[in-house]
């Protein structure tokens, strides 16, 4: 049933052809892993120098394309070696760089999310502007630390090098049966990331799950030049999982910072019901979307690859 409802809303592998009449440009696979490669690094790279960005933007396109270049060389490293693992570590501890200013971000950002509970009323608009100013001068003590001028050049030094280095990766043999063999893995570890009982499940349990979507998710962009339709859709249902699952954990964050001693403590009594109940929303909606994109058992969604691998080869 779970299946069906996936292949209903995908549409047949000939509609995009007789849709845009055309046929699909050649894919050069190693072209496209490089390429994802590239516009991931970019993409943190220029959160770096772009002067033009505040510190708040420049942390969140940082970390966002990180997870993109994270999650890519999971993909990749099993043919790159020693040298995927050194840059996989790499690019984890220059994530960690920023994480005290992501808490606070974080933080500010599931206190927003409270105001969309229906029909519960938040705090006193007094106490959301004191809660609001707290948060907010944590973050600017954080990026404040994180983010100067020697750690801003020292991380574009090394996204500099990895970018370099991207020319030179030894993938030039690969096809997409190799790819898809490792995205299938990848996307089995996240259906077995699945907990058996939504509602009991441990903030870690879930917290985990939302890794493996994430990886899952930006892996998915390795698809999307292959069949865009089928690629935007799958994306875009990873995507909204993963976010469920990302409102919950900063959730979780901001319950620590209303911990005894902690700067929302006086608030503790007022905000703790308010997170439980808005974290069993989002628990439940993740529980939906997870049973709809991971249906499919591993196997047959490596299938369903190189069906839509196939297709194209035979349309070009």
């Amino acid at each position: 049933m779970g299946q069906n409802l996936i292949v209903s809303n995908i549409p047949p592998l000939t509609a995009e052809k007789s849709e845009k009449d055309v046929r699909p440009p050649a894919l050069h696979v190693p072209d496209v892993l490089r390429g994802v490669a590239r516009e991931a690094l970019t993409e943190a790279r220029t959160a770096m120098t772009d002067p033009g960005l505040d510190e708040a933007t420049a942390i969140h396109d940082f970390r966002k394309g990180m997870k993109r270049w994270r999650a890519h060389l999971r993909l990749v490293e099993p043919f790159l070696g020693d040298e995927g693992r050194r840059l996989r570590n790499e690019a984890r501890d220059l994530a960690r760089l920023l994480a005290g200013a992501r808490d606070a971000r974080t933080a500010l950002d599931a206190f927003t999310d409270l105001g969309r509970l229906e029909g519960v009323p938040l705090l006193s608009a007094r106490s959301v502007a004191t809660v609001t100013a707290r948060l907010d001068e944590v973050r600017s003590h954080a990026e404040g630390v994180s983010l100067t001028a020697e750690s801003r050049a020292h991380i574009d030094g090394l996204l500099t090098a990895a970018t370099e280095g991207v020319k030179y990766w030894p993938i030039g043999g690969l096809d997409f049966r190799d790819v898809a063999g490792e995205l299938a893995g990848h996307y089995g570890r996240a259906r077995a990331a699945i907990p058996d009982d939504w509602q009991a499940a441990e903030p870690e349990t879930l917290h985990a799950l939302r890794q493996r979507v994430v990886i899952h998710r930006y892996q998915m962009e390795i698809v999307a030049p292959l069949w865009p339709r089928f690629g935007e859709f799958w994306i875009g249902e990873a995507q909204r999982l993963r976010d469920r699952l990302g409102h919950h954990q900063d959730l979780i964050i901001l319950a620590g910072f209303a911990a005894p001693h902690g700067p929302l403590s006086p608030w503790r009594s007022r905000l703790m019901p308010l997170i439980e109940a808005r974290r069993a929303e989002h628990v439940a909606v993740a529980q939906r979307l997870a049973g709809r994109l991971f249906a499919d058992s591993p196997k047959s969604f490596r299938r369903r690859l190189l069906a839509l691998w196939d297709h194209r080869v035979h349309a070009a």
